[in-house]
């Protein structure tokens, strides 16, 4: 079936102009004068993509964006806003509120044709995305261990782990610190056929040698001083499970044999023991150091590297899928608003802004500790800048003095902040505007405005 537009401007005859255009590729055409129409025709069927006019008699196109974000459509139906007020405050109001771009009239037509497509694209990538999220988190707590993210790079994670779950290859999980590497690992295991069985994880950074070879193998009793009893390790209780060794690049050199031999042949001994023990696991590791620099160090053994390395997933760092910060913010203020016992309430708009221009060199991980002090300073209010006081400073320590900002009136303050962001943003991008607005997260018509209105074109 061809995907199918609707028009909605009061001008008959742009509605035409704009039908056969778009008929000419393909699309099935319906238009409407209104947005009391529109809603209705969105009732009847609901079309792939809208065009809808800024300025029309009776009720502009704000009201229909906040109708359709109110009913959850904007996702799957994405709302290109045409108009001839082409002015930088109403592109923003419309991106705030959700439409998916802001074309200005007179319009290019091949503009409008490429327009149509990358919306369609949108749609087609949003249900992916939440297709695969669902499946992932199946079987999940509803206010933990979920994979948020709507960005094209967890979309890629998303589909890595969709196509190995199902299989007992053995993966390389890579990223920085806090950006969710076990929560990978186990969204693996959970849609794995091995999901009845145990996942069974272990830090190897966080025990000693010898210790950390008692909690990998098992020993028995009498192994070494404090042996009093036979113990299992890892591998054996997580036989028809899987194994999960997060930060494998920290495992000590004198056992990485061991863990070669393991993998190699399923099998084992305990410390102190001579029985061979056979288990049946899967092994998933993580790591966020470069293990290729680590065997040229002598650190890690080239032949154990090539064992864990057949199908490696490499997690993006929160600052690259800036897209995402909101969501994870609202999902964790509703996690920590339920724990705490307070009522959800929200984020400001300074405190979004905020949030959205800070780097997290911790990743998720700080991100969600952030939220949850800031769920406790706001004790049920709406979560202000002043709540994400910790952020500020960090912004602060990272992007030089702003202490001169103080003393502007608040959206003063804001425009010198942004215009501050968006010069590094350039700079970090050699001037490539497209690759700009992937770092700030934001749309690249939006900072086309933004340019303009800071005076920075």
């Amino acid at each position: 079936m061809n995907p199918r537009v609707l028009i909605v401007d009061d001008e008959v005859k742009l509605r035409r102009t704009l039908a056969e255009i778009l008929s000419a590729e393909g699309y099935e055409i319906a238009d409407c004068g209104s947005v009391g129409e529109a809603l209705q025709s969105i009732a009847d069927g609901r079309p792939d993509i809208v065009f809808c006019d800024w300025k029309m008699p009776g009720s502009d196109g704000d009201k229909l964006l906040i109708e359709l974000r109110d009913r959850d459509l904007l996702r799957a139906m994405p709302v290109v806003i045409i108009t001839a007020h082409g002015t930088s405050q109403n592109a923003i109001q419309a991106m705030q509120l959700g439409a998916y771009d802001f074309v200005t009239k007179p319009f290019d037509l091949d503009e409008i044709c490429a327009t149509a497509r990358r919306a369609l694209d949108h749609a087609h990538l949003q249900q992916e995305v939440g297709e695969l999220r669902d499946k992932l988190n199946a079987g999940a707590s509803p206010k933990t261990n979920q994979m948020i993210g709507s960005s094209r790079a967890m979309l890629e994670v998303f589909k890595a782990v969709g196509r190995v779950a199902q299989t007992d290859t053995t993966v390389l999980i890579l990223g920085e610190s806090g950006t969710g590497k076990e929560l990978v690992a186990r969204a693996i295991h959970e849609n794995s056929p091995r999901n009845k069985r145990p996942f069974v994880a272990i830090n190897c950074a966080t025990l000693p040698g010898e210790l950390l070879e008692s909690e990998l193998f098992g020993h028995e009793k009498g192994a070494f001083t404090g042996a009093m009893a036979r113990k299992l390790g890892k591998f054996e209780t997580a036989s028809g499970g899987s194994v999960f060794l997060d930060e494998i690049g920290e495992l000590p050199i004198a056992l990485q044999p061991k863990l070669l031999r393991v993998l190699q042949e399923h099998a084992f001994e305990r410390l102190g023991g001579n029985e061979a023990i056979h288990s049946d696991f899967r092994l998933i590791a993580a790591t966020n150091r470069d293990l290729t620099a680590e065997i040229e160090e002598g650190n890690f053994r080239q032949d154990l590297y090539f064992r864990v390395t057949v199908f490696t997933i490499a997690l993006p760092p929160l600052r690259s899928r800036r897209s995402d910060i909101v969501p994870l913010a609202e999902h964790f203020l509703e996690m920590f608003s339920a724990k705490n016992s307070v009522p959800i309430s929200g984020f400001s708009e300074d405190a979004i802004l905020r949030l959205q221009q800070y780097p997290f060199p911790g990743n998720v991980r700080e991100l969600e500790h952030l939220v949850e002090a800031a769920v406790v300073n706001a004790r049920g209010r709406v979560v202000t800048g002043d709540d994400l006081q910790p952020t500020t400073q960090h912004a602060r320590d990272s992007n030089g003095d702003l202490s001169s900002l103080l003393g502007l009136p608040f959206h003063d303050s804001i425009a010198e902040w942004e215009k501050c962001l968006i010069q590094n943003a350039l700079k970090q991008s050699d001037g490539n505007r497209t690759e700009a607005a992937r770092r700030l997260g934001m749309h690249r018509r939006l900072l086309y405005d933004k340019l303009k209105q800071l005076g920075l074109e």
